[in-house]
């Protein structure tokens, strides 16, 4: 690996979802503003809708992390629940007892008296689901019901919701319209421009314990820019393919071509850029291998595990 290479302390563009890096950009900075002011406030449903890549689950963790100890959090990171797992999920993460084989009016009651011990005690509780655009919609409607338990003034059961774009396709089905009128509080996430792609850059490298100059040239920043279109996961994807091309050939810098490689390593961003190209792609694809010498083979086989990780 590359750590020792570029004086890292850790891998600076990790696919997992690790709130040590998470960037206050303008626009991630407004989502968890918009978020906290919500619960805080005591909104009962709240909804973050971006997609794929574009950093709801750090998002998510960074929130709970934040809101911890002031409310207790529930996190539900697999949509595929039926109502009834839905129930035992909650029950899980809040740490409520329930006997071995409670129904699920058990559970459910067993669920109201602790919210209502919450609150007795001065604590929110506030549960967040992700890819929340896959739970079927008996388990949303379960969980509308579930957050009717309300004193004359809160709201014992507060909801985020984070999904890809099609969660608004899902909200605005007839059969759960009364829990999409309950949703007060909504924030899209956007992909970065390019300023924020070289910012993004930067911090993760200084969050990996990096304090050299300027590690990706403006060439480089700028074709990260435009392989990845802003998006988180694809920015880390080729800033670690860069990497990996650099350090190949014994560079202390990523240049442009380096950075060209790992968009061409990409079947994500390779769209992107061959119709620069034209029918010149293949050539510039062999060309640039050629350049690169044994990075680009070492790259080739990289990226055919960087590519399929999970995010």
């Amino acid at each position: 690996m590359y750590l020792q290479h570029f004086r890292l302390n850790e891998p600076p563009y990790s696919l997992t979802p690790d709130t040590a890096f998470f960037m206050e950009h303008a626009g991630y900075r407004d989502a968890l503003n918009v978020l906290l002011v919500a619960l805080r406030s005591g909104e009962g449903f709240m909804k973050v809708v971006g997609e794929v890549g574009t950093g709801k689950t750090i998002l998510c963790r960074t929130l709970l992390k934040t809101l911890a100890p002031e409310f207790a959090c529930a996190y539900l990171p697999n949509p595929y629940l039926r109502p009834s797992s839905l129930l035992f999920s909650i029950a899980d993460e809040l740490l409520i007892e329930y006997p071995k084989r409670a129904s699920q009016h058990q559970l459910l009651k067993r669920i109201n008296l602790a919210l209502l011990d919450f609150h007795a005690r001065g604590q929110r509780v506030v549960l967040c689901m992700d890819e929340a655009q896959a739970v079927p919609l008996q388990t949303l409607e379960a969980l509308r019901l579930l957050t009717n338990l309300e004193t004359e003034k809160t709201k014992l059961l507060q909801v985020v919701l984070f999904g890809q774009p099609e969660l608004n396709q899902v909200l605005d089905q007839p059969a759960i319209r009364q829990l999409r009128q309950r949703i007060t509080f909504s924030y899209d996430l956007q992909p970065l421009d390019a300023d924020g792609v070289g910012s993004y850059l930067v911090h993760r490298l200084t969050v990996a314990g990096y304090d050299g100059p300027r590690l990706f040239d403006a060439r480089a920043v700028a074709e990260i820019a435009r392989g990845s279109r802003g998006v988180p996961r694809l920015i880390n994807i080729l800033a670690h393919k860069s990497l990996m091309a650099a350090f190949g050939q014994g560079e202390g810098r990523v240049n442009r071509l380096h950075a060209r490689s790992a968009i061409l390593d990409t079947d994500d961003a390779r769209a992107v850029m061959l119709p620069r190209f034209g029918g010149a792609g293949a050539r510039f694809g062999r060309w640039l291998s050629s350049r690169l010498g044994g990075a680009a083979v070492a790259l080739g086989a990289l990226g055919m595990a960087v590519s399929s990780l999970p995010i």
